[in-house]
């Protein structure tokens, strides 16, 4: 009798162990396709309210033209030079952050005493709450002054160049490589202390210094995490607005160093206030091309990642 009380309290047991994984399958998944319907919904609304534009304006006037004059009495929605200038600028940030961002999650990883790492580690976290207009106006104070004499030495006496007080092109990427470094430090190195210790231990073994196992083996080997640190991070870039439209003249330009120029984001915050009518439509179709921009970046990011990890395995 008491061997079939002890089965059924078993039985029950386990049954109430499987009720529970049931359970928590079914929230899983809910919260997954959640996921994908944001995703898609948020497709769908940008297809929706941005397609209208290419029908009444033309894809070829709003995409390969480059002048915008919204408000004039012959109005012009050509984003061919906001187009260019989104894609200089986020790839040279990129440039400029990734490495640095990278060399920084080595030192803390792998080179820097505890004591050093215990003071740089917060730092570079701070960096990541910093609201980023707060970035915007500490380029406005300091790094726009330093653009401008820059400007003035490299264009004295030009007839031609219009000066921008240093809210330039220039101006705008040294504040999105800053803005990027929280992200790419970060994750990358997560990966890089997520390798497994007999990795390091292999290569020194072998004779390898300490230096050649962190550039051959120990970064080849966190290739995955340090990609997705990079796709953060042009995410970031690319969506930014608030700082870069106080440090980059907001004017529709040529993407050159020190040109005042606009990006794909600050056309849209500069104008939608204001904005009515076939206006307003193209800036959702500018919203349209910015989704598609990082849906292409992330896609050719993932493809680079997967063809790395097939090269590694």
């Amino acid at each position: 009798m008491g061997q079939k009380n002890m089965g059924n309290t078993y039985m029950s047991g386990r049954g109430r162990i499987r009720a529970v994984e049931t359970a928590a399958q079914i929230i899983f998944t809910v919260c997954a396709f959640f996921a994908v319907i944001a995703v898609a919904s948020i497709t769908l609304y940008m297809i929706a309210n941005g397609v209208p534009a290419f029908f009444k304006v033309g894809v070829r006037e709003i995409l390969f033209s480059s002048v915008w004059k919204p408000t004039a009495a012959e109005p012009s929605f050509g984003i061919l030079y906001i187009i260019l200038t989104s894609v200089v600028g986020t790839a040279m940030a990129i440039l400029i952050g990734v490495p640095i961002g990278l060399l920084t999650a080595v030192f803390l990883a792998e080179v820097a005493p505890r004591r050093l790492a215990a003071i740089v580690r917060p730092a570079v976290e701070l960096l990541a709450g910093i609201p980023s207009v707060i970035y915007g106006l500490l380029g406005i104070m300091l790094l726009n002054p330093i653009m401008y004499k820059w400007e003035q030495r490299l264009f004295r006496g030009s007839e031609t160049h219009q000066f921008t007080g240093g809210a330039n092109l220039l101006s705008a990427v040294l504040v999105l490589a800053i803005m990027i470094l929280p992200t790419v430090i970060n994750i990358s190195e997560s990966s890089l202390k997520a390798l497994p210790p007999q990795l390091k231990a292999s290569s020194l073994a072998l004779g390898a210094s300490h230096v050649q196992t962190i550039f051959q083996v120990m970064i080849p080997a966190a290739k995955p995490g340090i990609i997705t640190a990079i796709v953060l991070g042009v995410g970031r870039a690319v969506g930014e607005a608030m700082a870069i439209s106080l440090v980059s003249g907001s004017s529709v330009n040529f993407p050159l160093p020190f040109s005042s120029v606009r990006f794909l984001t600050t056309a849209i915050v500069s104008e939608m206030g204001y904005a009515s009518g076939l206006h307003r439509q193209v800036l959702f179709t500018i919203g349209l091309v910015l989704f598609a921009f990082i849906m292409i970046v992330n896609v050719l990011l993932n493809g680079i990642l997967k063809k790395g990890d097939t090269e590694y395995d």
